[in-house]
């Protein structure tokens, strides 16, 4: 499949005033599709820039990995140079995107309401840890919190009594995707009716309604018509089984799928058997169905269950170590993992954006930037002499 070219967004500028994950991977989305994305950071830089590992300072690997594909402008907002800097982009932006806290967007004098004078169609996108209409709209918030909060955590003691957080950082890249579609409906909304908007994208909320997609079930209704939450979710046997060499996922689904899984694992005996005939009984019974699985699946080798499943249709996969998914022949047949030259830093690699546009996907086309790398190129772009940018520059500092 052809993917390059100058992706959907191509001639939409975003200015990001963003610090950690969150914001800047919802920014990278749309950097991804071809949006300019003018980062601008502080003088230090986001602290993210210092996680380890690093080859050179100010270029750690977390932070180059939500960051590619943007310009990177460095400016002191608390000097009215950088902060009249800051004003002149906006008037040249289409939105405007921040996960700064809203007090200390108004002690810099960046809200919607001051942005806003000098690009009144601006979209400008606040994502924030709670909703600034509820009581918690004050606190620090980050991953861990609200997984807390947004009952993420809690779901854990439906398996071991115990709430846990995820290994994955999954409440900030849940929010960013909705960052991002949440800019991007404002943008077309804007090119429909010329005014633009103001967006809030409370952590918290977000990440509560994404755990209730499954899990609001029977309370769906008012009283409720049966429990709550997807029961197939809150068993002890939901999990990857043991084969003769490995280990597995197989997901059996449908009726047809089910009864050809229990003839092939010489399961004959339940093909009849009212508890698993129909999804919602087989969803009622399901530690009793779930709890055949395990003895059964480590009869044979993973090879052995990939091609009878494959073979029937049944969902089925190897279980994949996450350090080597490039090695697994799908993803290294896509081009998962791209290796490339970055001009400070050498050679690295790159996950590919998996989304696919048939008029054309931009790729990699801005490694990700060194602390202000853009700094000059960008003012100059909107009219500021050289004289102007030394000084900007020197403020800077």
């Amino acid at each position: 499949m052809a993917t390059h070219g100058p992706g959907p967004l191509a001639g939409v500028r975003i200015v990001e005033l963003a610090t950690v994950v969150m914001a800047p991977l919802a920014t990278r989305a749309l950097a991804d599709m071809g949006a300019e994305i003018i980062r601008v950071e502080a003088p230090g830089g986001d602290f993210m820039r210092d996680f380890d590992p690093k080859r050179n300072p100010k270029m750690g690997g977390f932070s180059m990995g939500v960051n590619r594909n943007k310009k990177s402008v460095v400016l002191d907002l608390k000097t009215p140079e950088g902060h009249t800097a800051l004003c002149d982009l906006i008037a040249t932006a289409d939105a405007f995107v921040t996960n700064v806290r809203p007090k200390a967007l108004a002690s810099l004098k960046v809200t919607d309401d001051d942005l806003r004078a000098h690009r009144p169609d601006l979209v400008y996108c606040s994502a924030t840890g709670f909703g600034s209409d509820g009581p918690y709209a004050r606190k620090a918030a980050y991953d861990d919190v609200i997984q807390a909060a947004s009952g993420l955590a809690s779901m854990f003691t439906w398996l071991d009594d115990e709430p846990k957080f995820m290994p994955s950082i999954i409440a900030d890249k849940v929010v960013a995707m909705h960052i991002a579609y949440a800019v991007l409906g404002a943008l077309y909304r804007r090119a429909t009716t010329g005014e633009g908007d103001f967006i809030e994208v409370p952590m918290a909320e977000t990440m509560a309604a994404f755990n209730l997609v499954e899990h609001l079930s029977g309370h769906t209704f008012d009283p409720p018509e049966g429990g709550f939450s997807y029961l197939r979710l809150r068993t002890k046997h939901r999990r990857p089984r043991q084969s003769a060499d490995g280990w597995v996922c197989i997901l059996p689904y449908s009726d047809r799928n089910w009864l050809d899984f229990f003839r092939l694992a010489g399961l004959s005996q339940y093909a009849d058997d009212p508890r698993f005939s129909t999804v919602n009984a087989r969803i009622t019974n399901v530690n009793e169905l779930y709890g055949l699985l395990d003895e059964v699946v480590r009869t044979k080798t993973t090879a052995e269950w990939m091609e009878l499943c494959d073979e029937h249709s049944i969902p089925a996969v190897p279980v994949v170590d996450l350090e080597h998914i490039g090695d697994d022949p799908h993803f290294k047949s896509v081009g998962f993992l791209e290796s490339y030259e970055h001009p400070t830093e050498g050679a690295c690699v790159n996950v590919k954006d998996p989304i696919y546009f048939r008029s054309g996907s931009p790729g990699l086309f801005q490694p990700p930037a060194g602390l202000g790398d853009h700094t000059g190129e960008i003012f100059r772009s909107i009219g500021y002499d050289d004289e102007r940018i030394a000084t900007l520059e020197e403020h800077n500092r």
